[in-house]
């Protein structure tokens, strides 16, 4: 479709992606009056907008996280609304709960903005469903072909065997995760019969959100409502789920000799944990790895691609040479909640040293069939 390429229906401005014909702004990062959101970690869901729209099983995690008094409004994956003449409608992301791809379509062309999404299979939220479109608004966080993540059914082995080797030595042990999204899939992946397992407040607070709209994880106990010594915590053989912004707080000295873990995609680099000062690294991210992003995009069979956030210039230099058009689209869309731009920055040099250059023998668009890694939303491109 020739006005693909002259593709105007989204564009970026000051308070962020603007749809003009519709009047209504995905993942505003300042103030507007029509906010749609793709998901609630922060830096797709920020406060002082009048009106916000989500997926209905994402309005506890926006009540939290833009409190009481923000106008919220719940809808269904797939059900149709419209702005003036723009049809739009929510579809499964696959990146956390209530977590959408935004489809938009004018006058036939039909533009998909993604969110964040992922491939791998997760029970806390509903699998990516790609929506065939003419123009795909992706994010790249790990679009790198160094980021190829393991199953992570492999990786709560892992967690569980670390658990319960740190328990023989007396350990308690800590896991630092996202609060919104990482922490309850490991919580929905661990295995409770090894002993206890205790949350950080900021965990625990969204652990009653997921358990709201019926996601099973294993039970939890706050920290704060437990009174151990040192010495009981270093016997309870516990579990410890925490945001990463705990390391090296006050807070983690109460509970005596600690193992400590943290679970990202950043794991996959070399040196990352060494930097962080962790015992253990978990590769687990809520992001499309590099496979990921590529079945994907092929899914969606977009003649253009515009790469939003994350590793930009190797993507769109792929995809190119892949035989799409695409571009960079520079917006304020950023890591998870609690990756600051400072370790973000120091995770994409540390990964840029080991690929500054597609990997030989990757797999191409071509090469990828999208029918062995997920389901695709078949709906008609009118």
């Amino acid at each position: 479709m020739q006005f693909a390429d002259d593709f105007n229906l989204v564009k970026v401005t000051d308070r962020g992606l603007y749809c003009q014909v519709g009047d209504f702004y995905i993942d505003p990062w300042r103030s507007v009056e029509r906010a749609l959101i793709t998901h609630g970690h922060s830096d797709h869901a920020r406060p002082g907008s009048t009106n916000y729209m989500t997926h209905r099983d994402g309005l506890g995690i926006l009540r939290q996280r833009l409190g009481e008094e923000a106008r919220l409004t719940g809808v269904e994956y797939g059900q149709e609304h419209h702005f003036g003449p723009v049809k739009v409608s929510f579809h499964p992301a696959g990146h956390i709960l209530g977590s959408s791809q935004i489809r938009l379509e004018h006058k036939g062309l039909v533009a998909v903005v993604s969110g964040d999404y992922k491939t791998q299979e997760d029970s806390t939220c509903q699998a990516i469903e790609p929506v065939k479109c003419h123009v795909f608004i992706s994010e790249s966080t790990f679009g790198l072909p160094v980021y190829k993540f393991p199953r992570p059914a492999l990786v709560m082995d892992e967690i569980n065997s670390w658990w319960q080797g740190n328990q023989a030595e007396g350990k308690v042990s800590v896991v630092y995760a996202y609060s919104l999204g990482k922490a309850q899939r490991i919580l929905a992946g661990v295995d409770p019969s090894i002993g206890p397992i205790y949350t950080h407040g900021a965990v625990e607070a969204l652990n009653a959100v997921y358990r709201g709209v019926g996601v099973k994880m294993a039970d939890t106990t706050y920290v704060g409502n437990v009174n151990f010594s040192r010495d009981q915590w270093s016997k309870s053989g516990a579990l410890i789920v925490a945001p990463p912004n705990a390391q090296g707080s006050l807070w983690l000295r109460k509970f005596g000799p600690v193992s400590e873990a943290f679970a990202s995609g950043w794991m996959r680099i070399r040196g990352t944990r060494r930097r962080r000062s962790l015992d253990r690294g978990f590769i687990l991210s809520d992001h499309a790895d590099w496979p990921g992003l590529l079945s994907v995009i092929k899914a969606t069979g977009a003649e253009r691609v515009l790469i939003t956030h994350g590793y930009t210039p190797p993507l769109v230099r792929y995809l190119r040479e892949s035989g799409i058009s695409a571009d960079n689209l520079e917006t304020a869309f950023g890591g998870d909640d609690a990756e600051t731009e400072a370790e973000a920055e120091a995770e994409a040099e540390a990964a840029l040293q080991v690929a500054l250059e597609v990997e030989p023998g990757v797999q191409t668009l071509t090469e990828i069939d999208p029918a062995a890694e997920i389901e695709v939303n078949d709906e008609e491109i009118r």
